[in-house]
């Protein structure tokens, strides 16, 4: 098998149990996954909100997800751990998730995307942009975009400090899909300092200062 290929057929695997986890740990808050392929097996970090339901009770839930990868992916010796994620509001994919659940429970998504919108910016996002597309009110597919601060759109500062997540939600009048992007201001590189100017310092002999 060529490089080439070898790449695209891990992408792929990495891509379905990217899809995978997402499902089965739905519950849980997924926010995403690290998976580093090692000489002594697969190591897969899980980014969650609650961590206890991913383990389960004497570490019986996590046993079982284990199997579950080896066999559904043929992963060689998968290690799997979990990590809590410490601010889920500036993690797109949990947000993402949250507006869907929100609206299939009811709620219109002019709201759920406002209610997100204010959570991720009082988090301290430096910016934070919601596109909801589809049949949102109607039988007649719309978009509707909300934002607030800033978002860069290109360049290298909106590659370093923008992230992104998409999701889909089926509804009765059809399926809706939920863009969120999210602009870290952790990640902005620091502004321009200006040092004060140092005192000069004072001469004991003359009693005086020294010139500068």
């Amino acid at each position: 098998m060529s490089a080439i290929k070898n790449v695209m057929k891990n992408f792929a695997r990495n891509a379905e149990l990217d899809e995978f986890l997402e499902k089965q740990l739905k519950d849980a808050g997924f926010g995403g996954a690290d998976i580093l392929k090692t000489p002594v097996g697969t190591r897969i970090s899980v980014f969650v909100t609650r961590p206890g339901l991913v383990i389960g009770r004497r570490g019986v839930g996590i046993r079982d997800l284990t199997e579950r990868l080896e066999k559904l992916f043929g992963l060689p010796n998968p290690q799997i751990s979990v990590l809590e994620v410490e601010v889920p509001e500036l993690n797109p994919r949990i947000m993402c998730n949250r507006i869907a659940q929100m609206v299939t429970r009811g709620t219109a998504f002019r709201r759920a995307s406002l209610w997100t919108m204010n959570s991720i910016m009082e988090a301290g996002a430096a910016g934070v942009e919601i596109r909801v597309n589809g049949k949102i009110r109607s039988e007649r597919a719309r978009h509707e975009k909300y934002k607030e601060g800033v978002v860069p759109k290109s360049g290298d500062t909106a590659s370093k400090i923008v992230q992104e997540a998409t999701t889909d939600v089926l509804l009765k009048l059809g399926l809706c899909g939920i863009k969120i992007k999210i602009a870290l201001r952790d990640s902005i590189p620091p502004e321009i300092e200006i040092l004060p100017e140092s005192l000069p310092e004072s001469n004991p002999k003359n009693g005086g200062t020294s010139p500068a």
